[in-house]
């Protein structure tokens, strides 16, 4: 291999196609002479004369015939190799699934609206979306999921993100509850109400017992649910109260879903932090034109759902 200039391709192709020393120079921006010297060269290089003189044209050999064809696909090859992967990308014909690791609560209100916007400019393009037990990184590592949605949770130094929205803790109870009755909800009587948590680890503290206790105030959590769904459907049928993030409520593209679950929503009487909720992928991952035409097109979908 030491001894072939690839180099030499590009002007046999040319030389091949135009058949013509000055066609074959202006097709590459070369001068005429430049170009005299490179058939010259590949003359020497292939033992053969490759275009001859034939009145006041140039005409292929045998020899020339029969590589002409072979020359263009590979410089054709050659091209779609090393062209910037960005010029490759045609979503109409793209058939990829793309796997997203995601809370249920996104899933649910979100799932739809990104697969339109998706369906919309790549028809052949399929999205998987799968649970989400936890926040480790190896499936992002190795390849087992393609972008996880949600709070930045590992401390894996690799990983890229983009925030997707900001969000926050709001309280909600079902329609008519006491809370919600009987004047302000003020901290004290928000931690004398009965409370549903949700957590993927069972935990019946969290963030909110944490501001409580910042004022001397405890509340009592008899039930905890795996997700924030399902503490929704718990206050709607019950006395308890939930925390979800405002998400969870609806948004520009899904209005009134929790109007709908007979729910009324409330700001918290104590202060909670607000957080990010992103889209984290693996550098492998990071200019890949289609997985980069995926991240922007959830982006979109969020700022439009979540403005």
């Amino acid at each position: 291999m030491q001894a072939i200039d690839l180099n030499l391709l590009l002007p046999l192709d040319a030389l091949l196609t135009e058949r013509s020393v000055t066609g074959a120079a202006r097709r590459l921006g070369l001068s005429p002479s430049a170009m005299s010297r490179t058939l010259a060269r590949l003359r020497r290089v292939t033992g053969d004369p490759l275009l001859v003189q034939a009145g006041r044209s140039l005409v292929p050999t045998p020899y020339a015939e029969e590589i002409s064809g072979h020359v263009h696909a590979l410089c054709r090859d050659v091209q779609a190799v090393l062209q910037p992967a960005a010029g490759r990308l045609d979503l109409a014909s793209l058939h990829r699934t793309f796997t997203i690791r995601a809370g249920e609560g996104f899933v649910e209100l979100m799932a739809a609206p990104v697969m339109a916007a998706v369906a919309d400019t790549a028809p052949h393009v399929r999205l998987r979306f799968v649970p989400k037990p936890d926040k480790e990184a190896e499936p992002l590592r190795d390849g087992r999921i393609d972008l996880e949605i949600g709070v930045l949770g590992t401390s894996a130094p690799e990983l890229l993100t983009q925030r997707l929205f900001r969000d926050r803790l709001v309280g909600v109870a079902r329609s008519g509850h006491p809370l919600l009755a009987d004047g302000a909800v003020t901290p004290e009587r928000y931690a004398a109400c009965g409370h549903v948590a949700a957590s993927r680890r069972g935990r019946f503290h969290g963030p909110v017992d944490d501001a409580l206790a910042e004022l001397g105030l405890s509340r009592a959590v008899p039930l905890v649910v795996p997700r924030y769904p399902d503490a929704m459907r718990v206050a709607a049928g019950s006395d308890l109260i939930a925390a979800v993030p405002r998400s969870c409520l609806g948004n520009g593209v899904t209005t009134g879903h929790a109007v709908g679950q007979g729910l009324e929503s409330f700001e918290l009487p104590v202060r909670t932090a607000d957080f990010a909720i992103s889209a984290i992928w693996h550098p492998r991952l990071q200019a890949d034109p289609a997985h980069r035409w995926l991240r922007e097109t959830i982006a979109a979908v969020c700022r439009r759902a979540y403005p």
